[in-house]
């Protein structure tokens, strides 16, 4: 950064850096709140609305179910220029309800949803930073407006490229997504891949499988076909390409010749270009298994997401602020918990990192997706990644749920949040630093030209996750913190 956008230490900041230290209870109480309501993607009611009225609370006027998401919602605080947007996630995961603090799998209810990865930790970064930079604005009378955005089903990618679609980033000049990790990271250039998801339905007609199944044409039988010729498919695929898959409707019983059946794909590659050629192989060889089976065949796109970019200015920001915050301080009880945890899962052991890491040039992409990724082609935007679990751990697993409700996670939400409150204050105190980030976004993008991969008419999946929610929910609640988090 040049000496006109070099950060500064701006009494701001520290208006907003006392804000956290004074809330550390808060913080913890809704990041153990979202922890513990371990809601799915388009199922994160109880979440939602605790995030929305927090917001409220701490003055800004909240929009919900925006986009068509019920569970989504955008946050507003000031006027005018620049506007700055911070968005992350708050979904669990299927199956992965694990006690926190626990180092050996132990479910808090038996086959029920949990977070795994560490999105509850996200939705507390993005309140408290929110409300940290809320507070200092009001308190020295920045001009600009801060939008919050609340994000949906980010494990499904599903939420972020409809709301960049129907409208929601049009007028954001800069956008900061906070996701956990186990250090303080950025990067700018290419992050993560583009994906698209599709559900292929086939469609046949029943018999009685053991009378006369020749009457029938097997709907599941279409969906073999299918996934076998995926995989002689990958033989072929560029080193990029990959390709995931879940049948989520098989039929109902042997002896009935499954009449519907269907198969979920995950269709990822480095570029939205090569994620949309791999989708558009996958239509002709679902074609190829709807003719052989004499079955029908309905492709419906969940969501298509572009890759994650890195703005370089953004991350020289961000990076600037990782060393003004400094990591966290652990005790050597946190670092023994994590240490066993390590052990226990067979990684790597050697606690937790209390170092901060300088920048040396652009990320390596990850073949992971995140749907950021149509925002950071929308505007200049930085992934920020906070020390809030355990290195070493892989994410969707009983392991990676284990320190997302311990001191581990609350202290290293109180650092993200400091660290995203300072990079949105920067931007409103300096807005050079806004303009050199729209230049340089200019400079990084030149030559691409970015549209939504979402089909036009595309409806959100609202239904996604219900049943199992609802089979869950119940069981969960018992579970839940009773004290309401409460920012002074």
């Amino acid at each position: 950064m040049n000496a006109t956008t070099k950060p500064s230490n701006a009494p701001e900041k520290q208006v907003a850096a006392q804000f956290i230290d004074r809330n550390g209870k808060a913080i913890a109480a809704l990041n153990d709140s979202i922890f513990y309501f371990g809601e799915l993607g388009m199922q994160e009611f109880e979440t939602s609305r605790l995030m929305c009225d927090l917001l409220e609370e701490g003055g800004f006027t909240v929009e919900r179910g925006i986009a068509g998401f019920p569970t989504g919602f955008c946050a507003t605080f000031g006027s005018g220029g620049p506007v700055v947007a911070i968005h992350t996630e708050y979904d669990a995961n299927p199956d992965n309800s694990q006690k926190a603090g626990v180092v050996e799998p132990a479910c808090i209810v038996e086959g029920a949803p949990g977070h795994c990865e560490g999105h509850n930790v996200n939705g507390a970064v993005l309140v408290t930073a929110a409300l940290a930079a809320q507070r200092a604005m009001s308190e020295f009378g920045l001009q600009g407006t801060l939008k919050v955005f609340g994000a949906p089903a980010e494990e499904q990618l599903v939420s972020r490229p409809y709301f960049v679609r129907d409208g929601w980033f049009d007028d954001v000049d800069v956008a900061i997504a906070p996701h956990i990790g186990a250090e303080f990271g950025v990067g700018y250039g290419l992050i993560q891949s583009a994906l698209i998801s599709a559900v292929f339905t086939f469609h046949g007609e029943s018999a009685h499988a053991g009378v006369a199944p020749w009457k029938g044409r097997d709907a599941l039988d279409a969906v073999v076909l299918m996934d076998a010729g995926m995989a002689q498919y990958r033989e072929h695929m560029t080193k990029t390409m990959s390709a995931q898959r879940v049948i989520t409707r098989g039929g109902d019983q042997p002896n009935v010749v499954p009449r519907i059946a269907s198969i979920w794909w995950y269709f990822r590659d480095t570029s939205a270009e090569g994620a949309t050629k791999l989708f558009e192989r996958a239509k002709k060889i679902a074609e190829g298994a709807a003719l052989m089976s004499d079955t029908t065949c309905e492709v419906e796109v969940l969501s298509a997401v572009w890759p994650v970019r890195g703005n370089q200015t953004l991350a020289e920001l961000i990076q600037h602020e990782y060393e003004a915050v400094g990591a966290p301080a652990w005790t050597p009880e946190e670092d023994a918990l994590a240490r066993a945890l390590q052990e226990k899962a067979r990684v790597k052991v050697e606690g937790l990192r209390s170092t901060v890491h300088r920048m040396t040039g652009p990320a390596v992409q990850k073949p992971a997706a995140n749907d950021a990724g149509d925002v950071s082609w929308k505007a200049p935007m930085a992934k920020v990644y906070y020390p809030a679990n355990i290195p070493n751990i892989n994410y969707h697993h009983w392991a990676a749920g284990v320190a997302l409700a311990t001191p581990i996670a609350h202290k290293g939400a109180a650092a993200g949040a400091k660290v995203v409150a300072n990079a949105v204050l920067e931007c409103f105190i300096n807005p050079a630093v806004v303009e050199e980030a729209k230049r340089t976004f200019a400079r990084e993008t030149e030559g691409v030209q970015f549209r939504s991969m979402l089909p036009a008419d595309q409806k959100p999946p609202v239904s996604l996750n219900a049943d199992t929610m609802a089979r869950y929910r119940d069981a969960m609640r018992p579970h839940y913190i009773s004290e309401k988090p409460r920012f002074e």
